[in-house]
């Protein structure tokens, strides 16, 4: 079986699995999280990092990480690709051979990137028999967030496009299409919302949750969101959670036990005549 015919089988089958129709898909980070269980992140990365799969066998815990960007649809593309590694359990592969070559196991993952983003059956939906244009390649890529050299082979894929329309159009770039057909706007917005990074979700709510028993910091909270203290503080006082203060029962006086205090001796030290404590000082130094 080919790398093509596996992976869009296996996006089909999530796509199906999960009731995801052939509609574009939301927030692809959340939708990870939500049916794999797998935690994600936006990080920091270098310019030539885009993402990666790691698994923890001792804990059985996957994690995908993807590198904050200014490219929205590549790292759309990105988060699909390493979901695409999740469910093949690619990571078992120890990548022996030839690196200037792409494996199987990355076209596979990159044919279900494709199908996940852009199913035929939603981008035939989408034409509608109706004629093809630059407009057209425009509108997918906006609807469905994902690039114009994805959008072109599956506009191809469809029979929707000949062959060197396809090869025409994948030279297109997102930016250039959002200028010509009127969505600079639209792109600004999806740029800023990817060029920062972001906490697996699991884990910021177990962490807001410590917070809420004193037992995190808002510290904490803000270094896995990238953000002020004050700011992380403000926004959780203003959602209703606010750390309880911690009350200890030794410091408040009225809790502190009754003492009995025999002050005889020394209202008997205060009351004896001059030297007589001096005297009594010398005997006891002397037994």
């Amino acid at each position: 079986m080919t790398a093509e015919t596996e992976g869009r089988g296996a996006a089909e089958e999530f796509r199906t699995g999960y009731r995801l129709g052939i509609q574009p898909l939301g927030d692809l980070a959340a939708l990870i999280e939500q049916t794999t269980g797998v935690d994600v992140a936006v990080l920091e990365a270098g310019l030539d990092q885009h993402g990666l799969t790691m698994r923890d066998p001792a804990r059985d815990a996957v994690f995908i990480g993807v590198a904050r960007t200014r490219n929205p649809m590549r790292q759309r593309s990105t988060l699909a690709h390493e979901l695409a590694h999740v469910l093949f359990g690619d990571w078992a592969d120890d990548h022996d051979g030839d690196w200037s070559e792409r494996t199987h196991a990355e076209r596979r993952a990159d044919a279900f990137a494709r199908h996940l983003l852009l199913p035929v059956d939603g981008v035939a939906q989408f034409v509608a028999d109706q004629p093809v244009t630059p407009a057209t390649l425009s509108n997918i890529v906006q609807r469905f967030l994902a690039s114009p050299a994805m959008a072109a082979i599956q506009l191809c894929e469809g029979g929707h496009i000949d062959a060197a329309t396809k090869d025409h159009w994948r030279e297109s770039t997102t930016p250039q299409l959002a200028a010509r057909f009127g969505w600079s706007d639209q792109y600004a917005s999806l740029q800023a919302e990817s060029d920062h990074t972001r906490a697996p979700q699991r884990l910021l709510a177990r962490a807001v949750a410590g917070y809420a028993e004193s037992v995190v910091s808002v510290q904490t909270i803000a270094t896995l969101r990238g953000i002020p203290a004050g700011q992380a503080e403000a926004e959780l006082r203003a959602a209703g959670i606010a750390a309880p203060t911690q009350r200890i029962s030794w410091t408040d006086a009225d809790d502190l036990p009754d003492v009995d205090v025999d002050l005889a001796e020394l209202d008997h030290d205060l009351g004896a005549p001059d030297g007589a404590d001096g005297n009594r000082t010398r005997d006891r130094e002397g037994r």
